[in-house]
């Protein structure tokens, strides 16, 4: 039976059986116990199903990732330790050295630096393309060794939309998947999937988990992209995996499993980067409440952008939100119930008079986070943001003074009253 989306935030991924706990169990084990060796040999082979070490499965962080699946309405779904995790996951698992990705300019920080250094180390090569390209441009980033396009629903901190068919529709051209970073939109307020992207990344320490409590990321799988079309492409899931016992994974998995299935298999197997079962835990209790917290951040966050709007000491605001935004009618579109609780914002006098209005926020905390219940401040040219270069900067939409602030839970009259505070200081 289909359910609605309110109802798979509570009750989807663990489903208990007579006399078990109502509440997923917490599995903190790193080892399971048979009876025999011919049972764990099966598992080893991916020939049953079952667990033998918490770092490549662990039952709380599969239903945690189930339940994230029929959110994204995705067939399969793997925790990892970190957003940061999962982007690397999802790239690497079909992209290894020789090849090219086309990624947007506008992502986070932390993601662009992981693919224009660290992965650039490791022999993959990305051309990073304005997510407002024209048709002509986004052509000309595609290669013969082109594997993947990456790309933010809602971009962190420039605020701008992904055009997802668009881009699907040049992805699927060259034969290649859509990766798509949905954390802050949440499948709440987006499903990317629905939209034409094949695979969906989340840093589920954002607003899944919701109250800065535990680190985690999460890879969706739409299970719609047919690998098998391009075995010269994507060998390693259309040829025999020699470090697993030669097995194929499209064949043996089809194309609602093989993504993830390699990715548990290989990745995680040598790469060790899991979400711990605790962590796992704490992510499902924010993943209960997230329909209910989203409507509440949003509607702060369109209140707070609405009055810095209109302040004289605010020299632009970006909220998708707002009819005069660059992006209002493509989140009409893609966002039609709201978007997010962040809001990237320009403090006339610059990089200073940015600081100083940070400094003297009461309610607002400046911390390096997003997303959160309560409402944090951050400068990311001088913080999760520079290590990039001014002409780096601002392709992905960063300037010097930028400010992002994320609506918490809290009442807005009071988030406004302490931003007034602030303002009048500087």
């Amino acid at each position: 039976m289909k359910r609605n989306l309110e109802t798979l935030c509570v009750q989807a991924g663990y489903h208990p059986g007579n006399g078990e706990p109502r509440q997923i169990p917490i599995i903190q084990s790193t080892t399971f116990r048979y009876e025999n060796a011919d049972e764990m040999a099966k598992l080893f082979d991916l020939e049953a199903n079952g667990y033998f070490y918490s770092r490549l499965q662990n039952p709380t962080c599969d239903a945690v990732a189930a339940k994230i699946a029929a959110l994204e309405g995705g067939t399969a779904a793997m925790l990892t330790s970190s957003g940061q995790a999962a982007s690397f996951f999802a790239v690497f698992n079909i992209a290894g050295m020789g090849d090219h990705v086309v990624s947007t300019t506008a992502i986070y920080g932390g993601t662009f630096n992981l693919f224009s250094v660290t992965m650039k180390r490791m022999g993959i090569e990305f051309t990073f393309v304005d997510p407002d390209c024209s048709d002509e441009e986004l052509e000309a980033a595609f290669r013969p060794n082109t594997k993947a396009v990456f790309g933010e629903t809602i971009a962190n901190p420039a605020l701008s939309v992904l055009d997802i068919e668009r881009f699907a529709k040049a992805a699927h051209a060259h034969g290649v998947p859509l990766i798509v970073d949905n954390t802050f939109a949440t499948p709440v307020n987006c499903r990317p999937i629905e939209w034409g992207a094949d695979i969906v990344t989340h840093s589920t320490t954002k607003y899944i988990d919701g109250h800065g409590a535990a680190l985690g990321g999460c890879i969706v799988d739409s299970g719609k992209f047919d690998w098998s079309k391009y075995p010269e492409k994507f060998p390693g899931l259309c040829t025999p995996d020699e470090s697993y016992h030669g097995v194929t994974y499209v064949e043996r998995f089809g194309m609602e499993g093989a993504f993830i299935t390699k990715a548990t298999a290989q990745l995680m197997r040598d790469f060790g980067a899991m979400q711990s079962p605790n962590n796992a835990f704490l992510t499902n209790l924010g993943l209960e409440s997230l329909h209910v917290r989203m409507k509440k951040h949003c509607e702060n966050a369109q209140a707070v952008a609405e009055y810095l709007q209109q302040h004289e000491k605010i020299s632009w605001v970006r909220y998708c939100g707002l009819p005069t935004d660059l992006y209002y009618a493509r989140a009409q579109k893609y966002l039609p119930n709201g978007s997010c609780g962040v809001i990237s914002f320009g403090v006339r006098g610059g990089r200073k008079a940015a600081a100083d209005f940070m400094g003297a926020l009461q309610l607002a905390a400046i911390e390096t986070h997003v997303a959160d219940a309560r409402t944090c401040c951050l400068h990311p040219a001088g913080t999760t943001h520079r290590q990039m270069s001014d002409a780096e900067l601002e392709a992905a939409g960063v300037s010097a003074d930028l400010v992002r602030l994320s609506c918490g839970l809290e009442n807005v009259d009071d988030l406004i009253t302490d931003i007034e505070q602030a303002l009048a200081r500087i």
